[in-house]
């Protein structure tokens, strides 16, 4: 078989069972998790690598499956690392997920450990792309279990002797990741000459600073709620639709909408009710759901949204699912900011700290990816 991407080499269908090791996710109750702990907890999740948690050696040997009676030994709930994890349920199905280090998991989740040749971090990524493939022929009614993965097909590089290309799989991802960590740094190190030309050495900081109680209805002239709109009616395009999740900026889908939506940009959005309190810059035009509330005010830029998203975001402290922050309650909230010597909120020095920030977190990355490269 001819792939058209790749047209010098020769691909052949293997059943799932051929070339990888099919566990069986542990039917386990989840452990209870702690910053403490270290052991990944891996489940039917589409972010931070499937990790939705973490816990302990301890508490992972005394959950049981049910949370009381039989128990089952620490060796069956402990699925070594160097694997791929592959959801097999929920709205993340099809989702995979190389996995470095040990770690316990739902039974939503189906670890494959690679036969016949030694996985890495490279010939995962290169297979996670060709299993995620698939993830449209299943759904909820119809989940990726296990045994119905060993039965499953997947196409693959191969020699003319019909052996998997592991090399060439390595080789490939590492040339790409290569390429992209080269874009990556050129972008950093351009965004630094930005920042350096209008860098501005600050005199003072938090600590030293003045501060001053303001109402939000008085820091932003503009306050308005986004509209209705139900997930059936979402028409799939390239538009963000933010909502009240806490992650991914509050994005939670892309649409085309156009008609009785509310369309925003260059604002701070906020989260009413649901994850309540979630606060982001939202620099791009999109679509908001009744769940959030624009705040926006003429003349603020980026940095100094994102300063007072952070302070905006402490309201998730005061408020939660059985008391959203409605209309009414949130032009009474009052925040805390920085001010000048006219006692109004000093804009410059927001602006000017963000920036601080940025310039020494890409200092940062830009070290780290120096030396993980050299």
């Amino acid at each position: 078989m001819i792939n058209k991407d790749f047209p010098d080499l020769i691909w052949k269908e293997f059943y799932f069972y051929e070339i990888f090791d099919v566990k069986n996710g542990f039917y386990n109750k989840k452990p209870k998790f702690s910053d403490s702990g270290r052991i990944p907890f891996l489940g039917a999740s589409a972010n931070n690598n499937g990790i939705t948690g973490f816990s302990s050696l301890e508490k992972i040997e005394s959950t049981s499956k049910t949370g009381q009676g039989k128990n089952h030994s620490l060796k069956e709930k402990i699925f070594a690392g160097n694997c791929i994890a592959v959801t097999n349920n929920g709205s993340s199905m099809g989702r995979a997920y190389y996995q470095k280090n040990e770690f316990t998991c739902s039974h939503d989740v189906n670890p494959l450990y690679l036969k016949d040749y030694k996985l890495n971090r490279y010939i995962a990524l290169f297979l996670i792309a060709l299993i995620e493939k698939q993830k449209i022929c299943f759904s909820y009614g119809r989940k990726w279990r296990p045994e119905r993965m060993k039965k499953s097909k997947i196409i693959i590089p191969v020699t003319v002797e019909g052996i998997p290309e592991w090399n060439f799989m390595e080789s490939y991802m590492k040339e790409n990741e290569m390429s992209l960590i080269t874009k990556y740094k050129n972008y950093l190190k351009n965004k630094l000459d930005y920042l350096k030309k209008d860098f501005v050495l600050l005199e003072e900081n938090l600590i030293s600073k003045e501060w001053k109680e303001f109402k939000v209805k008085n820091v932003f002239l503009d306050i308005k709620r986004g509209k209705r709109l139900k997930t059936d009616d979402h028409i799939k395009g390239i538009m963000p639709y933010i909502s009240s999740s806490a992650s991914n900026n509050g994005v939670d889908d892309y649409i085309s909408n156009v008609d009785n939506v509310r369309i925003f940009s260059n604002c701070l959005t906020l989260a009413n009710s649901g994850s309540v309190g979630a606060c982001f810059y939202q620099p791009f035009e999109f679509v908001a759901s009744d769940h959030v509330t624009k705040l926006a005010k003429n003349n603020l830029n980026k940095y100094v949204y994102l300063f007072i998203s952070v302070i905006l975001s402490r309201l998730s402290e005061k408020y939660c699912f059985n008391r959203e922050i409605s209309d009414k309650r949130l032009k009474k909230e009052k925040i805390v900011l920085p001010i000048d010597d006219n006692n109004n909120p000093d804009w410059d020095f927001m602006e000017s700290y963000m920036k601080k920030l940025e310039y020494e977190k890409i200092n940062t990355y830009l070290n780290y990816i120096e030396n993980r490269v050299n």
